[in-house]
């Protein structure tokens, strides 16, 4: 179709930036300047348009990036060169947080006030940068700078935290962990000026203090090890899995993950082998490896530590799950907030592909395999894995029904395993030391080494290693136990999608099976502790807050339900329940089993598992 806008024109700049991710554009027909003596009546190659549809995401990210917003005249562009309507185009601009549709400044510091960040002063900070820039949201008095609230920033062992965007000619984005008043006014003032500088000093080191300790397997390298140093991660033992997974051909590579009895780390805690077989036995072609790297719930960054600190090892389990299951494409979907993280990892895979470790003919085996990287845009429900595949496809980030399921119909409805970080950075190490010796780690029911991040009261905060079976109370004083000798008020196990947990629950085996024995989840490996100094019930309606904002809205259960718990919490917190607390309680459980019930996905469906645990377990002075 011929798409007809209305309004000015996209910028020189904004065409510049668009065109440097679609090419430049070949007729009047997809963008470029209409000449009827070359180009005559009839549109072509509108199909071809339309099949490049994933690259919305990119082509949006780069007008952001330009110039600091999305306009009209620059969506409008993006829509005619690929064929979009400009109604959709709006549709998935104005979906997701990182982007703006209005005039912005190019220079914006998104300060993190989210559940590890209250704990550590985030709004303290927020008063500090209201009273000396000017309210959230609002330009500077020179118009070149704002800052905004932003929900977790996956830096919680860094609290509190902010991201720091600029756009321009050269954009760039970087992070400020620990942040400060001082630090971010800084950065901002720096980077109005041109000298772009952020604080992150030894990231990769604070993030595992158990770095160089005997006996890890998945953080061995990390904070240990220049992690763009290939040499360096083969001479560890790297990529001895894959030539191992290349001996054994897909079938034996399959039969090995079977055998450990490697579970998805994502929090679905799905058999790996299980999902890796019915995607090989698919038909269909092509089949479709994705990476989920969008971990978004609060307190979890387990991901990109192992992104920022060891991307070979995910290279090489994304290259072994591809190999196993017949995909010869991959994309690793990496949350926006993530900027080191999809930094490193772009160096990584360009370095990979020199050594003939990505392409078309992999360590001679002729088996070819390449990664994609699509770059998030602040949608906490793209870690949902439906969501995500819309989202690379260009679309809203909005969950689809199943089924069917994504190992039939998945990325572009073709065949797809997903997989994320952790799950993925497990393969290398079952290929390399054996299904039985990998399933001898754990217990029967939790095999493996498991990643846990610690944040909130805790003294040495950071993501820490330990086999499954490893108690609650062990994981803490591990990391130090609560500092200044305060007492543990509450810990809130697996992420806002779990349960908070009290004292008498400290000796729970951290396994799926027992976390599950007291109303809980292992979820996304979140272990943050609260001591008695922390208003909880901030904290709750933080929550309630979270899943109120990240709800995509396309299903009612879940697009009202967040909304009523919310305003549930305020009644109570203001004394005013409708009836008795004990009424409401039973309001709220009919409202979790609503919604567990009838939403689409899992977003909605444990929206009210962390405000239901802190409410029955006595933990809220309410």
């Amino acid at each position: 179709m011929d798409l007809h806008v209305i309004g000015p024109l996209a910028s020189p700049a904004e065409r510049a930036a668009v065109d440097a991710v679609l090419g430049p554009p070949e007729s009047g027909w997809s963008g470029g300047d209409r000449d009827a003596s070359l180009d005559g009546h009839v549109a072509r190659g509108g199909h071809a348009a339309r099949g490049r549809r994933d690259l919305l995401l990119p082509a949006l990210h780069a007008l952001q990036s330009r110039v600091g917003w999305i306009s009209q005249p620059g969506l409008n562009y993006v829509s005619r060169r690929l064929s979009v309507p400009p109604a959709e185009a709006y549709g998935v601009a104005s979906f997701y947080a990182l982007f703006s549709t209005s005039p912005r400044p190019p220079v914006v510091a998104h300060v993190c006030d989210d559940l590890a960040c209250r704990v550590a002063g985030a709004e303290r900070l927020c008063a500090d940068l209201e009273g000396t820039i000017g309210p959230e949201g609002v330009p500077s008095g020179d118009g070149a700078a704002t800052w905004l609230r932003s929900p977790c920033l996956g830096l919680c062992e860094r609290a509190p935290a902010a991201l720091v965007t600029v756009a321009g000619e050269a954009p760039h984005t970087g992070t400020i962990s620990p942040a400060t008043g001082d630090l971010v006014r800084y950065a901002l003032s720096g980077a109005i000026d041109g000298h772009v500088e952020f604080h992150d000093a030894d990231r990769i080191v604070d993030a595992v203090p158990q770095r160089s300790s005997p006996g890890l397997r998945l953080l061995a390298r990390v904070g240990a090890h220049d992690p763009t140093d290939l040499a360096e991660y083969r001479a560890s033992g790297g990529y001895a899995g894959l030539i191992r997974a290349l001996e054994l051909g897909p079938e034996g590579t399959r039969a090995e993950v079977t055998t450990a009895r490697l579970v998805g780390r994502g929090g679905a805690a799905f058999p790996t082998g299980r999902k890796w077989d019915a995607v090989a036995a698919q038909a269909a072609e092509p089949h479709y490896l994705v990476c989920n790297a969008d971990e978004s719930e609060p307190g979890t960054f387990t991901d990109r530590v192992a992104m920022e600190g060891d991307p070979f090892a995910l290279l090489e389990g994304m290259t072994i799950a591809a190999f196993a299951t017949g995909c010869h494409r991959g994309f690793l979907y990496i949350r926006g907030e993530y900027p080191e993280a999809e930094t490193t990892m772009v160096k990584a895979i360009a370095i990979a592909r020199w050594a003939g470790l990505l392409g078309s003919d992999i360590l001679g085996s002729g088996f070819g395999f390449d990664v994609e990287i699509r770059r998030g845009a602040g949608a906490y429900i793209c870690g949902e894995e439906t969501a995500l595949f819309e989202s690379i496809e260009g679309k809203r980030g909005e969950p689809r029904n199943k089924p069917p399921f994504p190992v039939t119909a998945g990325l572009f409805g073709k065949p797809t395993v997903i997989n994320n970080v952790e799950t993925l950075i497990n393969v290398p190490l079952i290929l390399r030391e054996g299904g039985e010796a990998y399933a001898a780690i754990g217990t029967d029911g939790s095999t493996g080494p498991k990643l846990f991040c610690l944040s909130g009261n805790i003294a040495r905060p950071g993501t820490y290693e330990v086999p499954f079976g490893t108690t609650l109370r062990e994981l803490i004083d591990l990391a130090g136990g609560v500092p200044t000798g305060h007492a543990i008020q509450a810990v809130l196990v697996g992420g806002a999608a779990s349960a908070f947990v009290g004292p008498e629950h400290l000796d729970v085996p951290l396994t799926f099976e027992g976390t599950r024995a007291i109303g809980g989840s292992l979820g996304s490996g979140v272990v943050m502790v609260f001591d008695e100094t922390v208003d909880l019930l901030d904290i709750v309606l933080r929550i309630a807050r979270f899943f109120r904002d990240e709800s995509c809205g396309q299903c009612v259960p879940c697009r009202v339900g967040t909304v009523r718990q919310e305003e549930l919490l305020h009644r109570l917190a203001a004394g005013r329940p409708l009836g008795s607390r004990d009424q409401e309680l039973a309001l709220l459980r009919e409202l979790g089993q609503a919604m567990r019930d009838a939403s689409i996905c899992g977003l909605g469906q444990t929206a009210t598992s962390a405000v239901e645990s802190a409410l029955t377990r006595g933990l809220l002075p309410v």
